[in-house]
């Protein structure tokens, strides 16, 4: 996939395309890439791909899942009507009995498809700030089996410096910890399997994407709750020793660190500490980037699959280094020594300067040490 630039046109895999005053944010190409990735594998699943784009910018989205997933139908939705002419000018790249482009409240949008029964496999959601407002109305336009794609821009309510808005957002208190990018994910997911529960339905992931400032995640809606103990939960997190660990609901009363302290861990949650990816549509999604050449798709994918059955937290090499005072480790050098050690060890998706394993952390410091 290639982002250009000419100075009217931009150029994004095969979608060529005005922004205009629309909103476009290059960075967030590979969550778009993504997307087109599993589009693609659902439509050669299922014959037949209906997307609907609630939140439509400047149509980069609709676009690309008309001309590279080879949607049979796509509506494209954007709540600005002062947008109407330059996404009209962008959309006739796409034959005109294969799209829709409307002006709509997105909320509106999803009733409306709920009313009319036309419910959609792909709903892509590229909203600002947290997910909350548009995951209930969104599942009501997801088809079972279809796709729901989430956004979270909201990088405080995640990350634990703003507990109060987490609770509003995610109905969860989210805290300040060295896994945070992982735990925006799990929030989203966490959220969204809660919501489907209340219905009596549930949600896979597909995948999960931190791009550096966004969190994207995709999931499968099915017909039965995915929603138990074991899937959604709490992380306790020991700010005097580094540990990790996962609590449920009925030990919360008892929870204290390996480490002896007599401070009580820091616990945010409840969220989401089942697999952020759905392995087989990762596999498959690989094997079509690799075909089509998009070799750092298809290296983030492979990272992906590695991560995908590991704990629900990742130890940053800086933090590494700062607990064992010592030199920050090379990466590829420890997750060879931990997975000699008998422990399950990969790159993180969210952060590539960091460890995500089965070791306690205290281990994995000695580990360090010793390499």
């Amino acid at each position: 996939m290639t982002v250009g630039l000419t100075q009217d046109l931009v150029q994004e895999g095969k979608a060529t395309f005005s922004v205009g005053l629309a909103f476009y944010r290059p960075q967030s190409a590979i969550a778009r890439d993504l997307a087109i990735l599993a589009a693609t594998v659902y439509r050669q699943r299922h014959g037949q791909l209906r997307v609907l784009d609630a939140m439509t910018g400047c149509g980069v989205r609709p676009l690309r899942y008309g001309l590279e997933a080879e949607a049979d139908w796509v509506w494209a939705n954007e709540g600005n009507p002062d947008l109407a002419n330059i996404l009209s000018q962008n959309l006739a790249a796409l034959p005109a009995n294969t799209c829709r482009l409307t002006h709509q409240d997105a909320n509106q949008v999803f009733f409306t498809c709920y009313q009319q029964r036309d419910f959609y496999d792909l709903v892509d959601i590229d909203n600002f700030g947290g997910p909350s407002p548009y995951v209930s109305t969104g599942l009501w336009a997801t088809r079972l089996g279809g796709l729901l794609y989430l956004t979270s821009t909201d990088g405080r309510a995640t990350s634990g410096h703003d507990p109060e808005r987490s609770l509003r957002t995610y109905g969860a208190c989210a805290r300040s910890h060295p896994a945070v990018h992982e735990q925006g994910l799990r929030l989203i997911i966490g959220h969204a399997a809660q919501t489907a529960a209340a219905r009596g339905l549930g949600i896979e992931p597909v995948f999960s994407l931190f791009t550096g400032q966004v969190h994207r995640v995709m999931v499968r809606l099915v017909s039965k709750p995915t929603l138990t103990e074991e899937t959604y939960g709490f992380l306790a997190y020991c700010h005097r020793c580094g540990h990790f660990q996962t609590v449920d609901w009925r030990h919360l009363g008892r929870m204290s660190c390996p480490c002896g302290t007599q401070e009580t861990p820091v616990m945010s949650g409840p969220l989401w500490l089942g697999s952020l990816h759905d392995g087989e549509t990762l596999a498959e999604m690989q094997g079509l980037a690799e075909g089509w050449g998009w070799r750092s798709q298809a290296r983030l994918l492979a990272i992906m699959a590695e991560e995908s059955d590991l704990p629900p937290y990742y130890y940053p090499l800086g933090e590494i280094g700062r607990r064992g005072q010592m030199d920050i480790p090379n990466r590829d050098q420890l997750i060879a020594a931990l997975q000699a050690q008998g422990y399950r060890a990969a790159i993180p998706s969210m952060d590539w300067q960091g460890v995500k394993t089965d070791a306690a952390f205290g281990d994995c410091v000695a580990i360090a040490r010793a390499v």
